[in-house]
């Protein structure tokens, strides 16, 4: 993937490019025992890299239990590592099913902000990592009948701090229920989510509440809440749109110190502003082409981030992509500060 940065401010663009190499393997020892892994090989290389310090630290940065990345080699402008990021044994038996290792623990809803994902969120903007992390975890679920279900997962960090939670998920009207409940280190943690329709439109909400363990008398919790719809037209036209409510964010642009190439992202943390809106078209000219326009705006500030796309299939496993993202808006705002990125991302699945 090639990478243009054009900075804010400045009339020298930045170039870096980034090759991914994704490999997944699948054992099936017998009717009821799976073993999976995967891992990625990457290697960065630009002055992109050099110029983000501590870039080769903060991307083979791994926040698992077990340290699964390994950096290979590393330089001033490139850096070469290798992170498994899928490595788990499942146990299937009937209704019940046991997953033990690293893996993805999916319980978000919405598709921009997912406050139920309370072990594995993923921003938005990391595009070029579709399977996204996953978490040192035990998950345990247990199928009650088609639509519903119980589980139990047990996380621990790099840190060795424990995130236990149960979910328990239904249907009722039609629509797609899930109550969570259970604790983060400094946290107790309660939440609720749904998804179903409204007159063919998609609709669907989370809700996570976190209450500080040590001050739970005193503390007056954080919450957030995100709600979406979404709808397809008969000629492909698809629109989405989301809000985020955080309690704990800001409407005072002045004090903002987000830091778009961390890789600090959580459930909690999901934006620093108290309201987000996210505004999202996609449409296939052809039905190998297609083209979208998603953008985030904080309406305290004034700021925003735009992202159009071209994907093109250049065949059944080869496919071409240009996005860009813009961010627009005043200095300390939440989006104002970063200029514009130009990616070209060529992709091979085999």
């Amino acid at each position: 993937m090639q990478i243009v940065w054009d900075t804010k401010g400045n009339t020298e663009w930045i170039f870096s490019n980034s090759l991914v190499n994704r490999l997944n393997f699948s054992w099936y020892l017998n009717n009821n025992i799976t073993f999976k892994t995967s891992l990625r090989n990457i290697f960065d290389y630009g002055q992109f890299v050099s110029l983000i310090p501590f870039y080769s630290q903060i991307v083979t940065q791994d926040c698992g239990y077990l340290d699964l990345t390994e950096e290979i080699t590393s330089g001033n402008s490139y850096v070469l590592f290798s992170n498994i990021d899928r490595l788990n044994f499942t146990y299937s038996n009937n209704n019940l099913e046991i997953i033990i290792g690293r893996q993805r623990v999916n319980w978000g809803i919405n598709m921009v902000w997912t406050p139920n994902d309370i072990f594995n969120s993923a921003s938005f903007i990391n595009f070029n990592y579709a399977e996204k992390q996953g978490s040192d975890a035990v998950n345990l679920q247990y199928y009650l009948d088609y639509a519903s279900s119980i589980a139990l997962v047990a996380k621990l960090d790099c840190k060795k701090k424990l995130t236990f939670a149960g979910k328990y998920q239904f249907n009722k009207w039609d629509y797609d229920f899930q109550i969570i409940s259970g604790f983060s280190d400094i946290d107790y943690i309660f939440g609720f989510g749904w998804t179903g329709n409204i007159s063919g439109a998609g609709f669907s909400g989370e809700l996570t509440y976190f209450r500080d363990k040590e001050n739970f008398a005193e503390a007056t919790g954080i919450a957030l809440f995100s709600i979406g719809s979404n709808y397809t037209f008969s000629n492909g036209l698809l629109v989405a749109a989301e809000f985020l409510y955080n309690s704990n964010g800001t409407t005072d642009y002045s004090i903002f110190q987000k830091n778009i190439f961390s890789f600090e992202y959580s459930a909690k943390t999901l934006s620093p502003s108290k309201y987000s809106i996210f505004l999202q078209g996609q449409y296939p000219i052809t039905p190998l082409t297609s083209v979208s326009l998603a953008t985030i705006i904080n309406p305290s500030d004034g700021s925003l981030f735009i992202n159009p796309g071209l994907d093109i299939s250049l065949s059944q496993d080869v496919y071409l992509l240009f996005t860009e993202q813009i961010f627009l808006g005043d200095n300390f705002t939440e989006w104002g500060d970063y200029g514009k990125f130009y990616y070209l991302r060529l992709k091979w699945n085999f």
